[in-house]
């Protein structure tokens, strides 16, 4: 079976793993503080904040932000449903704003008419890690006094008019993840970047339960410290065990693009002018880690996006549907009646992702391009 994706893990990860543990020191600590330390210094951010998943670096970056109950932030439909759960568990409320059909990311362009005085931020999604169009969104922000946060869970590596996602040019909070299925993975875990070193405490009180000194500090002292609580924090913190493969995982990440960018060449060249199958183009400024390659079945129903799905994996080939339309989830009906993102929901039912990670051979990619072909409708 040719899986979807596939975490790159070897020798290095494993000697650093058995390094740490064989240190005593499991929890967050040193290594969480080198691992942040390298990430900050690999995408041009002054401050990077470890956390145990992509999903509470939102929920931190979010109460960072001051968002809080009766606050409405701006968002997709179309993404991972963590993005806008994020939301909900501040209290506030997601407000949809369709994509480009293009793109698959937030269109600018609509965004304007969804703002009201309720409006608090703005949260972006660069969807299987292509940016978004952060430009016209951080003056929409600017303009409107409101915070930009990233969702970049799959954007490791990618850049923007030439600056890593990352850096902090355009949004204060920029968000990733390192789950199995993302460029790099620690197994799970997530990291907030930011230029502001008041936000930079604040997100590590939030993790570590509001504590005022948090273990290492403590390990280090020559006095006896007795810490604080002085806000409600939660229990989000990263170990050092995951951030050890992180370290490694971050050594790899150039050659890990640089295959993924190959792999994907091979299919838009197997793939073009395919009839009944769309293509996406890498727009001007740019530049795609391909975190997930997919394709668009044009005019295909849900059952015919389907029926290729399964022949392919009658062949050995695993495959995922596109990216959800979170809109149409019942816990959302249920909490915000029946919606309607007609971009959203064709993409989500017409896209596929297909199997692209850094260590397909040469005969597991002309696998996929004859099953692609031989089935495309």
């Amino acid at each position: 079976m040719i899986p979807v994706a596939k975490p790159e893990l070897g020798e290095e990860e494993i000697a650093l793993v058995a390094e740490t543990i064989r240190s005593g020191w499991i929890t967050q600590g040193p290594r969480v503080a080198e691992f942040e330390q390298a990430f900050a210094a690999r995408v041009g951010a002054r401050h990077a904040v470890a956390v145990s998943n992509c999903t509470t670096a939102l929920h931190c970056s979010l109460i960072a932000a001051g968002v809080g109950a009766g606050d409405e932030v701006i968002v997709t439909p179309h993404s991972y449903i963590a993005t806008s759960n994020a939301i909900l568990y501040c209290g506030a409320r997601p407000v949809f704003v369709d994509i480009d059909p293009a793109t698959l990311n937030m269109d600018p362009l609509r965004v304007a008419k969804a703002l009201t005085h309720r409006t608090k931020a703005i949260m972006v999604v660069h969807q299987v890690g292509r940016p978004s169009d952060l430009e016209a969104l951080a003056g929409i922000a600017a303009a409107r006094g409101l915070k930009l946060i990233e969702d970049a869970a799959c954007a490791i590596g990618s850049t923007y008019h030439g600056r890593p996602i990352g850096d902090n040019c355009y949004a204060p909070l920029v968000c990733f993840s390192f789950h199995p299925r993302k460029v790099i993975s620690t197994g799970d875990g997530g990291m907030i970047t930011t230029g502001d070193p008041v936000l930079a405490s604040h997100l590590r009180l939030l993790r570590q339960h509001g504590m005022s000194v948090n273990d290492l500090e403590r390990h280090k002292s020559k006095t006896v410290v007795t810490e604080t609580y002085p806000i409600l924090g939660y229990n989000y913190r990263l170990t050092d065990v995951q951030a050890a493969i992180g370290l490694a995982q971050l050594a790899r990440l150039d050659g890990i693009i640089m295959r993924r960018r190959s792999i994907a060449a091979n299919y838009d060249a197997a793939f073009a002018g395919l009839p009944g199958i769309g293509l996406f183009a890498e727009p001007p400024g740019a530049r795609w880690n391909h975190q997930t390659y997919l394709i668009r079945m044009l005019g295909a129903s849900v059952k015919k996006r389907d029926d290729f799905m399964q022949a392919l994996l009658e062949e050995g080939i695993a495959t995922r549907r596109g990216i959800m339309s979170i809109h149409r989830e019942a816990s959302y009906i249920s909490r915000f009646g029946q919606q309607s993102f007609p971009e959203s929901e064709q993409a989500s039912d017409q896209c596929v992702c297909l199997p692209l990670y850094a260590q397909m051979g040469d005969a597991d990619i002309a696998k996929v391009c004859s099953a692609v072909r031989k089935h495309a409708p």
